[in-house]
């Protein structure tokens, strides 16, 4: 399940900042918790996977000050929200709808729509786009470091990380058909939460192997942290996304990207 969250900011001209995933997700845990409490705190208690992810917060006109750590938006706001699990999905939009009224990061904003958007029907073969980068992680000699599409641990956890999502969803057997072709790949360093930083991957790249498999990172998100606002894509020339070109053009405009295909 996958939605668009369009919202309207009070003033014409409002801030963004860069880090602000932390944000997002304060507001869909607020809005879970009045209406589902249980659902809440069994998010909040649940080590691993959470079972849902979501995009950056974009908007429909953007400037950006230099040396500042906001960029300024105009017009409309929004952002996507994806989940596997109904009870989820139905506890945040109804919280939504239950209290319009926003506030992120000092802003004020006003629900204007939320739409369900159609998934594809296939996704071996498709090009994905990130709407949030994709977090890896691994322990090495007892510490814990950040990899990179240059590593081939990074393609190893990614599979793995989909085929243990897989077993949670579905209790049976994964497939183990998946392979990942990066052809462009952007790192940016997150400030998740006050000094906690992640580096992440804006990435465009191709998965091949098992549709169902696939799909599961699609629909809760690829690599880790999916609930901290990592991994998110969208698959390219879909037309229920299709408004995300500008943004995608934002995301890699004038910032060193590192091609790994043709």
């Amino acid at each position: 399940m996958r939605f668009l969250i369009r919202v309207r900011p009070e003033e014409r001209k409002f801030k963004v900042p860069y880090n602000h995933q932390y944000y997002l997700q304060g507001l869909i845990y607020n809005r879970i918790k009045m209406v589902n409490p249980r659902l809440s705190t069994f998010l909040h208690e649940t080590r691993g996977p959470k079972m849902f992810t979501y995009s950056l917060f974009m908007t429909e006109k953007r400037k950006h000050p230099k040396g500042l750590p906001y960029f300024l938006g105009f017009k409309r706001g929004f952002f996507y929200f994806s989940t596997c699990i109904p009870e989820i999905a139905e506890a945040f939009i109804t919280g939504l709808f239950r209290e319009p009224e926003i506030v992120l990061w000092g802003e004020r904003f006003y629900l204007e729509e939320v739409k369900t958007l159609r998934e594809p029907t296939k996704f071996s073969g498709s090009t994905f786009i990130t709407l949030s980068p994709v977090a890896v992680t691994m322990v090495k000699e007892g510490k814990r470091y950040d990899v990179s599409p240059l590593e081939e641990e990074f393609y190893t956890l990614i599979k793995e990380n989909l085929k243990d999502k897989y077993v949670m969803i579905k209790g049976e057997k994964p497939p183990d058909d998946f392979e990942m072709e990066v052809i462009v790949a952007k790192p940016k360093r997150f400030e998740v939460k006050p000094g906690i930083y992640q580096m992440a991957w804006h990435l465009v790249f191709k998965a091949y192997g098992d549709d169902e498999l696939i799909k599961v990172g699609y629909v809760v998100g690829f690599g880790e942290k999916n609930s901290l606002g990592f991994g998110m894509v969208k698959v390219e020339n879909n037309r229920e996304e299709k408004g995300m070109g500008v943004q995608e053009r934002m995301l890699f405009k004038n910032e060193d990207g590192l091609k790994t295909g043709p």
